[in-house]
């Protein structure tokens, strides 16, 4: 008698964000010419954390994303987009926006990423900020390129360097984001804004 053989089940993608991301990282991996292995090296990530990633079996963390783009020398918007298929241009319908988690300190800073767009070496990444009620001050952000503010609610005292400004809904910013910034003190809430973050690729 011949016993039928059993089929094992196929693992269960997470989500379709997970393994779109997944998907992009592998292709731009792919696409550099880097194993697997050195890609986990270089990023400082687990070679099975990497695969699973990959098969869109977990969501990673943006300090995650932030990593494997360094590893990948590309900017984080890239794991969102669809190579074959982009344009310079993108729609995101309202609520439809991608959220990336945080940790640590800006946890309860809720990001949603707006799109991504390259022309020629400029990257921009628009992101919808709105501060969760457990938010607190965080002034030690820092990196390249330069930075758009567009606040729509709430007040805030706003530092930049040695700087400090009062800023409420209707006010914007424009700095080099190579300076420390960010909230000093949440006089009124809710706090949201607009931030677009533009950078070159080397």
């Amino acid at each position: 008698m011949t016993r039928a053989r059993s089929r094992q089940p196929a693992p269960v993608v997470r989500s379709l964000s997970a393994a779109r991301i997944g998907a992009q990282v592998r292709a731009l991996r792919m696409a550099a010419e880097v194993s697997g292995g050195e890609l986990a090296k270089t990023s400082g990530i687990s070679a099975s954390m990497l695969s699973r990633i990959e098969r869109g079996l977990v969501s990673p963390s943006v300090e995650t994303l932030e990593r494997l783009a360094q590893g990948l020398h590309v900017p984080v918007s890239r794991f969102f987009s669809d190579q074959a298929r982009r344009t310079d241009f993108c729609h995101v319908r309202a609520g439809q926006g991608v959220v990336v988690d945080r940790v640590g300190a800006v946890s309860d800073y809720r990001y949603e990423l707006l799109g991504h767009l390259l022309s020629g070496n400029l990257f921009v990444e628009p992101y919808l900020v709105t501060l969760l009620p457990g938010a607190d001050p965080y002034v030690t952000f820092q990196h390249p390129g330069l930075k758009f503010l567009y606040f729509l609610s709430g007040e805030v005292s706003y530092r930049y360097g040695g700087r400090a400004v009062e800023v409420r809904g209707g006010d914007s910013l424009l700095f080099e984001a190579t300076a420390l910034h960010g909230i000093e003190a949440i006089r009124s809430g809710p706090v949201s804004y607009l931030s677009v973050v533009f950078t070159l690729r080397e």
